[in-house]
């Protein structure tokens, strides 16, 4: 029987590419969190966003992962659309 060389914590190509989803809404939330004017409620929501990102750190399922994600990415479009809104 054939062993795999790779060692046990290696991951997938799936977990490799959702991981680099995940990865990138973080960076992408950050960077509008980054807009915020007040300084109070950019704090607030960095460690939200942090907070919300450990929390889930250790989800495994498929499914919940891909649900996360998009819940995510809608977060953050409201995000940006209440950021176009009070700049105008």
């Amino acid at each position: 029987m054939a062993t795999s060389r790779l060692p046990p914590a290696t991951l997938t190509l799936k977990q490799f590419m959702r991981r680099q989803q995940v990865l990138l809404l973080y960076r992408r939330i950050l960077k509008a969190i980054r807009q915020v004017p007040n300084d109070s409620d950019r704090k607030y929501l960095k460690d939200w966003a942090r907070e919300e990102f450990k929390r889930n750190k250790s989800a495994t399922e498929e499914d919940t992962i891909r649900m996360m994600i998009t819940q995510g990415n809608m977060q953050l479009k409201e995000l940006e659309k209440t950021l176009v809104l009070a700049r105008s």
